[in-house]
């Protein structure tokens, strides 16, 4: 797969990829919430044990690829207002 760069995109293009990351953010959000509401289920059945921290670490993984993705989108932007002003 060819890598694509920000700049080569067009304006059109740009706000797709934004709309992407915006819904990437609310799959995040809720694979991190259920993740979380796993571990906290399983502590309180189960006690603390491998079957707590596996979904934790999970929710760990989720969040900093997360904050990539605020990169990405903060480049985004910038390159859609560089596209506005032309």
């Amino acid at each position: 797969m060819k890598p694509v760069y920000l700049t080569d995109l067009n304006e059109d293009e740009l706000r797709k990829e934004l709309k992407k990351i915006k819904t990437n953010k609310i799959i995040d959000a809720t694979i991190v919430g259920v993740t979380i509401g796993i571990a906290i289920y399983s502590a309180v059945k189960n006690g603390i044990g491998f079957s707590t921290f596996f979904p934790i670490i999970l929710a760990y993984l989720i969040i900093i690829n997360s904050g990539n993705n605020k990169i990405v989108e903060k480049e985004i932007q910038k390159n859609l207002k560089f596209h506005a002003q032309n």
